[in-house]
This record gives structure tokens, sequence and C-alpha cells, in this order.
């Protein structure tokens, strides 16, 4: 794209690489647990193909930008692992073996792993990669800049018009101008006709990094929920990236206890955690990303969300095809990815999962208020006609509404990251009450009337 002669103007509510993108575990790889296996089951053998070359594609495109640019991000070639400790997910792991040999992929197996986490069965490959993900988009960013690309950072978008021919891009203090826009944002609230809510959920995830003197070329993950991802990362120390714990973020509440239950399983193989975070991702319902146009027919308009955990490879992917589709180009994964398919019928449980989690999100917020998981450091006061919740920490005190400006959802308070978060659609808020991630546009700083 920055050869194309096209001005291109990039706005990020943050920091650019400061988000999500930030918190992940740095994977660039195709054996994404049993994606094949549940392509072939509900799709075809053809889209399981096309799905493995798509990954294989990305995998080499950020290979081949590393190369070129010579960017220092740590990238490394490693194998990778799936592997399971429960009897009735052996035998689909096997059949995953079994599609991916029928796809030329040469596959190992294991029935034990390098680690001391339980294993019944695993199996690897040998050519995938992991890499610094910061250190690699902010590279990117600097040659964005060079190539004219303009930036605005802490820069939210709160609505997007079309007004004649163009995009009508409304941020706080200021309006852009666009013949054609992309929504990479995480959750792009702005498609009300889309359903986003009925496509997708929210998956949240719980990670540590310590220090270790051990480093195996390898990375790993648990064929099946709950999930638990492992890899090694090399610098001036060896560091082990461990991912435990995963969940829909309409259950599982307690953040204190999901943070408590990763240090010890931590613990249990050995890790003591000197970092800890979380990180939430945009499920779909057939673990394929939505990339594409919106509305049939208008290329003006593109999507790229719901990568599934797997953002290095399907972000990689997205800026491919929506390339492709603005200058004209048909690429041959645009209708595997398209945000307008038709998903097979066999995952309408998955369509049912999502709206029963909605509904479960907006009842037990209205009902319970989600007041049972806030420590004893936070009291709840009624303000001028507004609930209000108040947190005090080293002689500080933090004011704030304790309802999203989203939808009206009740948040949580996250005693370890020390934010608040929205147990429905992920919007985040620091002690101040500042919005430091979407969906919503607002504070929930309380201000005092006059």
């Amino acid at each position: 794209m920055r050869d194309s002669n096209l001005k291109i103007c990039l706005v990020d509510q943050g920091i650019i690489a400061q988000g999500t993108s930030l918190k992940t575990t740095g994977k660039l790889n195709y054996l994404q647990e049993l994606i094949y296996s549940n392509l072939v089951s509900k799709y075809s053998f053809e889209v399981a193909k096309l799905y493995l070359e798509s990954q294989k594609l990305a995998i080499k495109a950020v290979k081949d930008i590393i190369d070129q640019e010579q960017i220092d991000c740590n990238f490394e070639q490693v194998s990778s692992f799936v592997f399971t400790n429960k009897e009735d997910e052996v035998d689909k792991i096997k059949e995953e073996k079994k599609i991916l040999e029928s796809l030329f992929i040469k596959v190992n197996e294991h029935k034990n792993i390098p680690l001391n986490l339980n294993s019944l069965y695993a199996i690897s490959v040998n050519d995938t990669a992991i890499f610094h993900p910061y250190k690699y988009l902010t590279k990117l960013k600097k040659l964005c800049k060079e190539s004219n690309v303009e930036m605005y950072e802490k820069t939210k978008i709160t609505d997007i018009k079309k007004v004649n021919d163009k995009y009508i891009c409304k941020s706080n203090n200021y309006s852009i101008k666009a013949k054609k826009v992309i929504l990479a944002c995480h959750y792009p609230y702005f498609l009300r006709p889309f359903l986003l809510p009925l496509k997708t959920y929210i998956e949240k995830s719980y990670i540590c990094a310590a220090n270790t003197v051990d480093y195996y070329k390898n990375t790993f993950i648990t064929s099946s929920l709950p999930c638990k991802s492992l890899r090694y990362h090399k610098s001036d120390k060896n560091y082990i990236i461990f991912l435990n714990g995963s969940h829909n973020i309409c259950n599982n509440l307690n953040y204190t206890k999901n943070f408590e239950q990763l240090i010890s399983e931590a613990k249990q193989i050995g890790i003591n955690p000197e970092y800890i975070w979380s990180n939430d991702d945009l499920m779909t319902p057939d673990r394929i990303p939505y990339i594409g146009k919106i509305q049939k027919g208008n290329s003006d308009l593109l999507l790229a969300t719901g990568f599934n955990t797997w953002g290095m490879t399907n972000g990689t992917l997205a800026g491919m095809i929506l390339s492709d589709i603005i200058l004209g180009r048909k690429n041959k994964f645009e209708d595997m990815v398209d945000p307008l398919r038709v998903n097979n019928f066999k995952y309408l449980n998955g369509y049912l999962l999502n709206i029963s989690s909605n509904i479960k999100s907006y009842v037990q917020n209205y009902v319970y208020k989600n007041k049972q998981w806030y420590t004893p450091c936070v009291k709840f006061e009624s303000r001028n006609g507004k609930s209000i919740a108040i947190y005090k920490e080293k002689g500080n005190e933090y004011i704030v509404y304790n309802k999203c400006p989203h939808l009206g959802c009740s948040l949580i308070f996250n005693e370890i990251e020390k934010t608040w978060d929205c147990p429905c659609h992920a919007s985040r808020f620091n002690l101040e009450g500042k919005c430091i991630k979407g969906p919503s546009n607002y504070n929930i700083s309380y201000k005092e009337k006059n």
C-alpha cells in the first residue's frame, strides 16, 4: 500500500502497537489447536486447505518483511506442539495429524513433551516461528512515517457517517474525510447492521512471564479449553511466557481468583511469575476471521476483526487482503474470510452460545451489578442520582461512575491490573476513569456538580 500513491491516514485510540498486540504471546503459527479437523467437519477439506495456505503465507510475509527491512525483532523459527492430558482428546489430535499430513505437512508424534506438563499425546510441526511483535510493529510504524503515512495517536473515532461519496470520521475535536475506511479496531461497534455481538464473543486470557534457565525452541498449546499455552523468549535473559485459563468474558468474573489460578498453575510447572497481565480476543463461531466488505458490493468500507487469538498471522493476512480489495485486485482468500459469508448450519450452536452469553451478561449486570467481585477497598454510593464506585489506595481516592458508557453494563474492578473492566464487551478504564480500550468512547470519571 505504501507504494500505491494513495493518501493514507492511520488513527489509533491509544499508542500504535500498545494495545492487544503488546499483550500477545507473539506466535507465528499455523498449528492452531484443532482448527483443520473443525473446518473439515463443518465446511470442507478445501476450506481447511485454503485456511492452512493463508496462515503459511502470512508467516512467510512477516519473515520477508523482517528480512527485507532488516528488522531486529527476535524472529526465530521454532517447532510448535499441540498436546492434551485428556483421554477423549487424543483421537481428535490424531485426526488433526491425519488431515495435516493429507495437506503435505510433516507432523511428528509425541507421548511426552519437554516440559513439566501432563501430556498423554502431542503432535508438532517444525516450520513455525516466534518474534517480538512490539519491536516489529514499531519499525513498521517508522517505515510508514517515512512513506508519508499520516498518523494520529490518542485519537478516538466516535462516529462514522457517509456523506455523498465520502466518509466523515469524527473524533472528539476533528473530522477526517476519507474515500475508503478500514475498521481494524478490536471491537468495531460502528457496525450496527452487522450484528457483531451475535456473530462473535470475547475470550479473556491470563498470562505471566518469568526468567528461566532453560530455553526450548518450541511453542506449546492445549487442544481444547481450558487453554494452556507456553513459549520461550530469548533476550538479555531467557523468559518463559505462560497463558492459562481462557474463558468467555461473560463467565468467571472473579478476576482476582483467575489470576491466582494462573500463578498457582505456573508454579506447579516450575514458573515463578515476574510479570502478569490479561488479554482479550474476539472469537468467531467458525474460527475464521472477518476480513473484507461489510456491505455487499461496497469496497469503500472494510473490516478486519475476529482473529480468534491468532492475530499475528490473521492480522498480516488482513493487510494483504484489504490492500488487494482497495487496489481492485482479487485475493484468493477473500471469499473464505468474507464478513458477509453464510456460516454452515453446523455452526448454529456457536451463534446460540453468543446470544445466550450476551443475554446472560446483561441479566447478571442488571440483577447482581457485579458487586460481589469487588474488594473491600471499593465502596458504592449514589450521588446526584448516579451510582458511583470509590476505590482507595495508599491514601488516594478514585471515584468513577460504575457503568460502562457503551451499553450500561456494570463494571468489574480488576484488582490485579488496577482497571475497571466491562464484562460484556471488554471496554476498559484506568483508576481515574479514563477509557483506555473500546468499544466505549467515553470516560467514567466522576465530576461533582457545582
